[in-house]
């Protein structure tokens, strides 16, 4: 209550609360039942046992997201920010560059320069603006308010170093009326607005120290600047005007296509969008995040903003990258001017949610420099080293602007990848060693009906599973194994069951697996998906008489040449630029990484060369015969001489591309995309 509204007579120890207003107490406010337990809480243990007057303001943000369920964080997409995750945004966003201005004034040797470039500096600080439109609980922007106002205060320093100066004056020009934000997430809103005015408390407290005097922080002024909506819905320029902003950043929801509401998959669709409104053919398999790149591109046209946007690392993988990066740089004129390569973020909630990210920051063609300053160089972050690079392409590789798409035969004159066959019988074709050999002890005819069967776990773990394969089975035969009709019978009743269409015109063939794939020869097995832990993809010859399933790739009718490109460093480099990722662990595919891969036109000789390095690989590997190939490819335990024999092979392959012997992983894949550039430029 204002001192004007408050009751003359009201006890002296109410009295002395200063006003707050701000609207922070806006609207009625239900208190809740206060017990003896909550009391001691909040007057004991919050208040006399705890000093608050250092804590960060961002710690809201974890007690907010402590308050989410596992389903609620997931279907929002919602995951908070470490300070450390937040400053490898704004760091290189725009921190970074004004550290290094304030650094330059400070050596300043000439006093009078030196004051008139801080007082300037003061003014730039206080005439940036910022937005986050998915601001959660505020982090970004509270982090970003109080380290604009420390850079201030050092800027305060050498303006008043040698002034005592009135009561009256206000040293501080920068405020929380330069961050704007939008949240869809009421709570989140006031929480957001909440930290923002104990930031702008605690800055003043620091700049106390200066100038010698106490700034008064209330009466808090009224602040509305955190818009709550959905962002995606909102016409940002209402927030703040596109030619006032300078800087876009935040941590938009995470939601992958197969997770995304109808109302996500609508926002998708108007937002990714060509220039005529219309939704590219991709639009439907692309992450959530997506949505925040295309509307922060149509925004920012015809100004100087520059953004960063925290993001799933799938944005940068796989088909999702000529979805997402091939219409945002060729139709809108994106430029990547900086970006963390893959990194596990983490909140700071207790209920922490492990999540592979980047982070991306960009600019439009049509920015001054592409937002950078003359001479500077877009920057690739990894594992805390930087290094500056000619351009960032959409696989945040340093390397032209290539765009890996779906190819439904090898861009090479190389042998076709088949799938494997698809089950869709609810486990009743499929059958342990167990389940076979009771099989077998009861209906022994059923043996011409088996047949080894993998997936990809089971080929890494070389785990025996079988199937009962029935193409072309003899039916007088199949009627004298009543075990064998009932599994048949059982598959019939699971594909009925089914809310798919063409799953249940499958029950017609109930003997068959969904999808019948046979190999006419011996073939080399590919696992779908394999560890990211694993330096190479484990790779192996297998009898035709295995059956693959749908998590395993067979390449009929290949040599020990193809074993040797294959699981070479040079297309293990590639895979891992190009493939997609199931979690964290590599998700190979035939029509993205492995028919647009460029391979070599060896020499005989060279040809022989890495059939001979391939051949020492397997006779390395028959070393162990207990082992499987998850044991013989563990970093940590893999066996010398198949380590010895895998780096004469990556040798006798760079070798055959005419590659150095030491080129690194990132000179690898650059020079393997100008060879795609090559190839694709002459089909």
């Amino acid at each position: 209550t204002s001192p004007e509204d408050r009751d003359p007579y009201m006890d002296e120890k109410l009295a002395a609360f200063p006003f707050v207003s701000g609207g922070m107490f806006a609207g009625d406010i239900e208190i809740p039942r206060i017990t003896e337990e909550i009391r001691t809480l909040i007057l004991q243990r919050a208040s006399d046992d705890f000093d608050w007057s250092l804590i960060s303001p961002t710690i809201f943000g974890a007690v907010f997201e402590s308050t989410l369920n596992p389903s609620t964080r997931r279907a929002g997409g919602m995951h908070y920010t470490s300070l450390e995750n937040i400053h490898k945004v704004i760091d290189p966003l725009f921190l970074d560059d004004l550290k290094a201005e304030l650094a330059d004034i400070k050596a300043e040797k000439v006093v009078r320069t030196k004051k008139t470039r801080a007082a300037e500096y003061q003014e730039k600080l206080a005439s940036l603006k910022f937005l986050d439109p998915a601001c959660g609980s505020g982090n970004f922007l509270t982090e970003s308010y109080t380290s604009l106002r420390r850079l201030e205060n050092e800027a305060i320093k050498i303006l008043y170093e040698d002034r005592v100066i009135g009561g009256l004056e206000d040293p501080v020009k920068v405020s929380i009326y330069q961050f704007y934000g939008i949240e869809i997430n009421d709570f989140a809103c006031s929480v957001s607005q909440a930290a923002l005015w104990i930031a702008e408390t605690q800055m003043l407290k620091e700049t106390d120290a200066i100038v010698g005097y106490d700034l008064e922080p209330l009466p808090l002024k009224d602040y509305h600047n955190i818009h709550e909506g959905n962002a995606l819905q909102m016409d940002w320029n209402e927030v703040v005007k596109a030619e006032e902003l300078n800087y876009i950043m935040g941590n938009p929801p995470f939601v992958g296509y197969s997770w995304q509401s109808d109302e996500q998959k609508e926002d998708i669709l108007s937002i990714v969008v060509d220039r005529k409104g219309k939704p590219y053919k991709s639009a439907g398999r692309v992450d959530y995040v997506v949505c925040w790149y295309f509307k922060a591109a149509k925004y920012m046209e015809e100004t100087q903003i520059r953004a960063a946007f925290v993001s799933t690392n799938s944005i940068t993988q796989g088909e999702q990258v000529a979805a997402v990066w091939k219409p945002l740089k060729e139709d809108y004129g994106v430029c990547i001017d900086f970006a963390w390569t893959t990194f596990i973020w983490d909140s700071e909630a207790n209920l922490k949610a492990h999540v592979h990210c980047v982070i991306i920051g960009f600019s439009l063609k049509n920015s001054a420099q592409n937002g950078l300053k003359t001479g500077q160089q877009p920057v690739i972050y990894d594992a805390g080293s930087a290094t500056k690079v000619t351009n960032i392409n959409g696989y945040l590789i340093d390397a032209d602007d290539v765009f890996i798409e779906n190819r439904t035969a090898p861009i090479s004159n190389v042998p076709s990848l088949m799938n494997g066959g698809k089950p869709t019988e609810g486990g009743f074709l499929i059958l342990t060693e167990e389940e076979r050999d009771s099989l077998l002890a009861e209906n022994p005819l059923a043996q011409e009906f088996i047949r080894p069967y993998m997936m990809g776990k089971d080929f890494i773990d070389r785990k025996p599973r079988f199937c009962l394969w029935l193409v072309h089975a003899n039916p007088s035969v199949l009627r004298k194994c009543p075990k064998v009709l009932e599994r048949i019978e059982q598959v019939r009743a699971y594909r009925l069951e089914s809310p798919k269409a063409a799953t249940r015109k499958k029950s017609e063939t109930p003997q068959l697996f969904d999808e019948v794939r046979e190999c006419s020869t011996d073939y080399i097995a590919i696992p779908k998906v394999s560890s990211q832990n694993r330096r190479y993809i484990p790779m192996e010859y297998l009898s035709k008489e295995i059956i693959p399933g749908d998590k395993l790739f067979g390449l009929p009718d290949a040599t020990l040449y193809e074993l040797g490109v294959l699981t070479s460093s040079a297309h293990m480099a590639w895979m891992r630029v190009t493939c997609g990722r199931l979690k964290s662990d590599y998700s190979y595919s035939n029509t993205i990484v492995y028919n647009n891969y460029p391979w070599p036109q060896p020499t005989e000789a060279q040809r022989q060369k890495i059939e001979q390095a391939a051949q020492a690989i397997l006779d390395a590997r028959n070393l162990y015969p207990t082992s499987s190939l998850a044991d013989l490819y563990d970093e940590t335990v893999m066996p010398p001489e198949l380590r010895k024999a895998h780096r004469a092979n990556d040798a006798a392959v760079l070798e055959a591309y005419g590659f150095p012997k030491d080129a690194s992983e990132s000179e690898i894949v650059a020079r393997l995309f100008k060879m795609y550039q090559q190839l694709t430029k002459n089909s």
